[in-house]
């Protein structure tokens, strides 16, 4: 689906024409005088879709969120670890799959923080690593010299020496020719310091990626050279597995990370040395309360209401976090406190029959639906 998306985005260069709806959800947001006391955060894989299908009833559980008219009601947003793709991107793929206009400003994935990194690294050479189109991400971020991690690999001669088997491998680069033109672009690119590398989403090829990463980070960002001071490393998450269409979990870029810190700690005399993003982070929880509460101000921005509502101050009681992985969702709600109230659904990692014993919720339901219709018939009675 959201290559899908992605080769329809490739035929304009005109923001608003390819995503005309943005401007319509901003229009459509409730202007009722009373604003919601609650906000709702939804996790996306295993919650609200199993791969690309909608899962536990939530099309219908999102709707009860907007006045018949389209208005936006209730605020939320979806805060997953997942990424490799722009809000944008992520967004309009969302709206196709659950049949509803959702804003960019609505996602928040496990890289959003990276934007707070563009001050230092803005004009550096940095590496982005993942699927999807991680370089893209960074550079929509506002960081002007970044390359994926299959572009870099190119620019050196038999850095993986596997690649000869990789017989699925068929992307294809302009400068991997011999002209003078393409041999001088990488010749410049492997004469630069790589002066950090960011995990975006999932790796695709691991003994790649771990080759290359340990080139890059035990020279000092200049792969085949001595041993160097390693380069900053930063994660979007830390998650071990996530539930995707395979009935077990599959092992997520947590595993990722246990792999090539383990590999680096072998041929390194120090500690591999990174920085993870992503839930449970309390400040990704801190986040998302900020976003909500701006929300509420974008959904009242035309009202008639009270001034510290229009300037954005309106704060919520309750904020729900719905959820199926204990360690991420519910043990970063937990970690993060009033006014955080965690619900843990069955449809993903989680399965269990009772509360999980290490980080139980505040309360255990089938399906999104379900969590949905516990919160609307709590909040309304209150």
């Amino acid at each position: 689906m959201i290559l899908r998306i992605l080769r329809k985005a490739s035929q304009s260069q005109n923001k608003e024409s390819l995503f005309p709806f943005l401007s319509a959800i901003s229009r459509s947001f409730s202007s009722q005088s009373t604003p919601p006391s609650f906000g709702i955060a939804f996790d996306i894989d295993g919650v609200v879709l199993r791969s690309e299908a909608p899962i536990g009833g939530s099309p219908h559980a999102l709707r009860r969120l907007y006045e018949d008219s389209g208005a936006l009601k209730i605020p939320y947003i979806f805060l997953t670890n997942g990424g490799g793709f722009r809000e944008s991107v992520r967004a309009l793929e969302l709206s196709e799959l659950l049949g509803l206009n959702i804003s960019p400003s609505q996602v928040v994935q496990g890289h959003s923080p990276f934007k707070q990194l563009v001050g230092r690294f803005e004009n550096e050479l940095v590496i982005a690593v993942g699927k999807g189109e991680p370089a893209t991400v960074m550079s929509e971020y506002g960081f002007k010299n970044v390359l994926s991690i299959d572009d870099y690999a190119l620019c050196f001669d038999n850095i993986d020496p596997l690649a000869p088997y990789k017989k699925w491998t068929t992307k294809q680069v302009s400068y991997q020719s011999s002209n003078t033109k393409a041999t001088d672009l990488r010749e410049n690119i492997r004469s630069q310091r790589v002066q950090a590398v960011f995990i975006v989403s999932d790796s695709v090829d691991w003994s790649r990626d771990i080759q290359v990463l340990c080139d890059i980070l035990r020279t000092g960002g200049l792969p085949g050279r001595e041993v160097g001071h390693q380069p900053p490393l930063y994660f979007a998450h830390d998650d071990l597995a996530y539930q995707a269409a395979f009935p077990s979990e599959r092992f997520g870029m947590g595993a990722f990370r246990i792999a090539l810190e383990a590999v680096f700690n072998r041929i390194h005399p120090l500690a591999l040395k990174y920085t993870t993003y992503g839930k449970p982070n309390p400040s990704v929880f801190k986040n998302a309360e900020t976003l909500l509460e701006q929300l509420v101000s974008s959904m009242h921005r035309n009202a008639h209401v009270a001034d510290h509502i229009n300037t954005g101050t309106h704060h919520l009681k309750r904020l729900y976090m719905i959820g199926d992985n204990p360690s991420v969702d519910i043990c970063g709600a937990r970690k993060a406190g009033h006014p955080w109230f965690s619900i843990l659904t069955r449809t993903g990692v989680f399965k269990g029959k009772e509360n999980h014993p290490k980080f139980p919720a505040d309360l255990v339901v089938d399906t999104v639906e379900e969590a949905v219709d516990y919160i609307l018939r709590k909040e309304c009675a209150s």
